[in-house]
């Protein structure tokens, strides 16, 4: 499957199908059809009108969409989404509130790169901006960049997650959800040999497979059962003539949003089934719950095949975070080597991606740690999305994380409102 053919196949069967949705809305929506008093019109307007919205949303990148948050005294202050660090697979952002002090708390949001975007985690931006200096890594959609740029893999992100801790300083906090808590747990013990003074205060690791063998879920029986040739063939393809990476070898987003979609088909079929009936009966809003969600959900990026690769083969099959065997740039980096940031894990007892299990298995690796600077927690009932976005992070992470920070961060004094804009920082 490793053609450009097979890439922009898929994209035509995307645009054609997005074609189909608006044509079909014209037609029902057309004055000469309410001549004939027939509901069929309606109801095939209203599937043109879900249909040619599924499929555009698939190849947009969503917007932050956060204009502003409420400060201490009361009022609606700006956020501006400001660049610190840009590079060629991902930039660094901040979420800069105007007219505010800067807030003591300094979080860095580590988003996965797991086929959506860094937008997936809007809610939890939001829900800490009133209370932190928000930073978030915003990885770039792998279709839009050269093959000039070169490769990326997780050595690469890792070395990316350590150049930003750098940028922000030892004060920063790292948050790193579900695919990025192993890399980032290897970036921080990188930076405990590399540069000990760059590490951070403290490290939450939030539903991520530090350990996959510590308990199955349907993701690690597919990275056991399938070989990596086999995944090679039926997983990866090069990007087309439409976008500037043509050429690269990718993941494509599309084909991960297939496997996301066949995983939960039964409820997808009945969510798109009633929205279809809401719209006929002109009950669908653009900001209702169902677009809101699909319009995050369908929006999926193109994953670089040798980082989708070696995620499998190093993360998953040979365990070499679990057995504290992993190397960047051919030097083994010591999880045990880490001995003065504090780390939590956060699981939740219904997560089907990430069991239970899987994310504890960092404080064993911990070695040079003191227990005292260990935490865990387990949120009974919740599944993947809710531990980091949903109720329970809102009603219950959020405020054990929040306190887990101040338990961990070193007095300093206030610091000013700076009165220039962050640092733009470019390299390649």
């Amino acid at each position: 499957m490793k053609y450009m053919a097979t890439y922009d196949l898929m994209e035509t069967t995307r645009l054609t199908n997005q074609w189909l949705g608006a044509t079909a809305q014209a037609i029902g929506s057309h004055p000469m059809v309410s001549l004939t008093p027939n509901p069929m019109f309606k109801m095939l307007a209203a599937w043109g009108e879900v249909t040619e919205r599924t499929f555009s949303r698939m190849v947009a990148k969503p917007d932050w969409n956060i204009h502003s948050t409420v400060g201490e005294d009361g009022r609606d202050h700006l956020v501006n989404v400001r660049k610190v660090i840009e590079k060629p697979f991902g930039d660094l952002i901040h979420f800069d509130v105007a007219d505010r002090p800067l807030k003591s708390r300094k979080i860095m949001l580590v988003a996965p790169m797991s086929g959506h975007y860094a937008t997936l985690l809007r809610s939890t931006v939001t829900s800490l901006l009133p209370d932190a200096e928000v930073y978030i890594t915003d990885w770039h959609n792998a279709r839009d960049i050269p093959v000039s740029a070169g490769k990326f893999d997780i050595e690469d992100y890792t070395l990316y997650l350590a150049e930003f801790m750098k940028e922000l300083g030892s004060d920063i906090h790292v948050i790193a959800v579900c695919q990025p808590a192993p890399l980032a747990l290897a970036a921080t013990a990188y930076l405990a040999e590399e540069d000990p003074s760059a590490q951070p205060s403290s490290l939450t690791l939030i539903g991520g497979p530090i350990d996959p063998d510590a308990a199955a879920t349907d993701v690690t029986d597919f990275g056991r059962r399938i070989t990596m040739g086999q995944l090679e063939e039926t997983a990866i393809q090069r990007v087309g003539f439409k976008y500037a990476g043509v050429g690269r070898m990718v993941y494509p987003g599309l084909l991960q949003l297939a496997s996301f979609m066949s995983m939960n088909g039964e409820r997808h079929t009945r969510a798109f089934s009633e929205q279809i009936l809401k719209a006929a009966k002109g009950e669908a809003t653009d900001f209702d719950h169902h677009n809101r969600f699909y319009d995050e959900y369908l929006a999926v990026m193109d994953m670089t095949a040798e980082f989708y690769l070696s995620t499998v083969q190093r993360i998953f099959k040979n365990g070499e975070i679990a057995d504290n065997n992993f190397t960047v740039a051919g030097r083994k980096v010591d999880i045990g080597k880490i001995t003065t940031v504090a780390v939590k894990t956060v699981e939740g007892g219904n997560d089907d991606i990430s069991a239970p299990g899987q994310c504890v298995a960092a404080l064993d690796l911990l070695t040079g740690l003191p227990d005292s600077k260990k935490a865990s927690y387990l949120e009974p009932n919740a599944g993947h999305y809710g531990i980091f976005a949903g109720k329970s992070w809102r009603n219950n992470i959020r405020p054990l994380v929040l306190d887990f920070i101040d338990a961990n961060s070193a007095e300093k004094p206030a610091r000013k409102r700076r009165s220039t804009k962050p640092k733009l920082v470019k390299s390649a």
